[in-house]
């Protein structure tokens, strides 16, 4: 197994990836969501999709992965929904942490699973910046079609955005860095070329 992830700059395209890969046959329990929900924008996608869900519930058959939506904070990204093996284990693994918290826990995670620790970094960092990281657990025969998947809905080019964060002179996630405001999220979409709203 390996792990493939991709970052969106929109909820709706990470939304949508979430479904085609579901109905392209894998697994709810292989997949995982977390969005950044600065201004509290998505609280009623999971509250409509997973009442009563917690966040490790992934509700599986006709519901999906979304239906598993649940609410939590991540020190240094701020409030986020998310659902899926990625945050069950993460958070799990941050059980009892003084320090990092659930952050710790999602890059460890995903370095645990295969991800470059310092992908597993820009994810979080673009988590924080208002983004959504869409990961799935897949058999290495699968893995070049999910992400297909996931390029065929607007997954951010990490290497590009790597390169902007750096020139801002990011060098990797640092969770006691504050949350970003929905005005940061608005501006860093902005300066991204997406003027939708965030």
């Amino acid at each position: 197994m390996r792990t493939v992830a991709a970052l969106f700059d929109d909820y709706e395209d990470a939304r949508r990836t979430v479904h085609d890969l579901e109905a392209a046959g894998y697994p709810s329990d292989d997949i995982s969501i977390v969005v950044n929900n600065a201004g509290d924008r998505y609280s009623g996608a999971g509250a409509a999709a997973g009442a009563g869900a917690g966040l490790g519930a992934v509700s599986g058959g006709a519901a999906g992965l979304l239906a598993g939506l649940g609410l939590m904070a991540i020190p240094g990204v701020g409030p986020v929904v998310a659902a899926g093996w990625l945050v069950s284990t993460a958070t799990g693994a941050a059980a009892g942490a003084v320090v990092g918290g659930a952050v710790g826990g999602i890059i460890g995670s995903l370095t645990d699973a295969g991800i470059a620790e310092e992908d597993a970094h820009l994810y979080a960092e673009g988590i924080r910046r208002g983004g959504a990281l869409v990961t799935v657990r897949v058999d290495d025969s699968r893995a070049a079609q999910a992400d297909g998947i996931m390029r065929n809905r607007n997954a951010v080019d990490i290497s590009v955005r790597r390169r902007a964060y750096v020139e801002q002179g990011w060098t990797e996630f640092d969770s006691a860095s504050p949350p970003f405001s929905l005005d940061d999220v608005v501006r860093e979409r902005e300066s991204h070329g997406r003027t939708t709203s965030p």
